[in-house]
């Protein structure tokens, strides 16, 4: 069993979806970012997705964008990032840890070194939103060398055969984006959310976590009712970016782990 197998066997145990917050690693700067994960944890988080900034985050909406480009801005890189996962890891953080990042700086930096490096820092899975199944034998290959997940994507306009394509092909769990667009809070989720759930979960065992407009703790827990992780980024980096954000984003973080009770 990988650790990501882990994380989701031990949540549902408890009878409960898995709590996995987004963080931009560097923003608002490397030592508050570090900072933040480890209120998370505390809070409950099983499961973190951390972003690497990339320039052009197309996924993204304009608070996520904003904060990828403050850490460029003040210099963070693929190796910080990475260095700082090691740093996490070292302060004893026993959370599942996953990278987000887009493809050129991953490229950049040489797959095979970056998913090598990845792993000695304490990785357990990589997530690249602009990377189609099509093309992700290379990286696929690199992470299955080094022990990685390589996390794949569907949306509700996935077409079936695409649906049965990245089913096959699914690795530590599956990312569902709930809604077409881009990542930001939402005042409702979609409300046949839970029937595009129901399709995927049809045609695989691989853990389903959903992510993109979930920014409530009440929305949190409706997801949480049907899929197997929540995955929750534009309303703990707005609060990162505020003040007292370790506070604050430790305070909603409760709220949120809270949530991922299964009623």
């Amino acid at each position: 069993m990988t650790h990501l197998d882990a994380v989701f066997a031990a949540a549902a145990r408890a009878r409960r979806a898995v709590f996995m917050p987004y963080l931009v690693i560097g923003h608002p700067d490397i030592e508050t970012s570090l900072a933040l994960v480890e209120a998370l944890a505390a809070a409950g988080a099983d499961l973190f997705e951390l972003g690497i900034p990339f320039s052009d985050p197309l996924a993204d909406g304009p608070v996520i964008q904003k904060a990828t480009q403050h850490a460029l801005d003040h210099g963070v890189t693929v190796a910080l990032c990475l260095a700082a996962v090691r740093e996490l890891r070292d302060r004893g953080i026993q959370a599942g840890f996953n990278l987000m990042g887009y493809f050129n700086p991953i490229l950049a930096y040489g797959l095979e070194r970056f998913c090598a490096d990845a792993a000695a820092a304490g990785v357990d899975g990589v997530i690249v939103p602009d990377l189609p199944p099509e093309e992700n034998g290379e990286l696929a290959a690199a992470c299955r060398d080094h022990g990685l997940a390589l996390i794949r994507f569907l949306a509700p306009t996935s077409t079936a055969a695409r649906v049965q394509m990245v089913t096959q092909q699914a690795e530590g769990f599956l990312y569902l984006v709930s809604l077409t667009g881009v990542t930001g809070a939402r005042d409702a989720l979609p409300a046949d959310l839970a029937a595009f759930v129901a399709r995927v979960r049809a045609l695989t065992t691989v853990p389903l976590a959903v992510g993109f407009g979930i920014s409530t703790p009440e929305q949190a827990h409706s997801v949480a009712q049907v899929a197997d992780g929540v995955i929750v980024g534009t309303g703990i980096v707005k609060r990162a970016a505020g003040p007292d954000p370790v506070t604050t984003v430790r305070e909603f973080g409760q709220t949120l782990a809270a949530a991922m009770r299964r009623a």
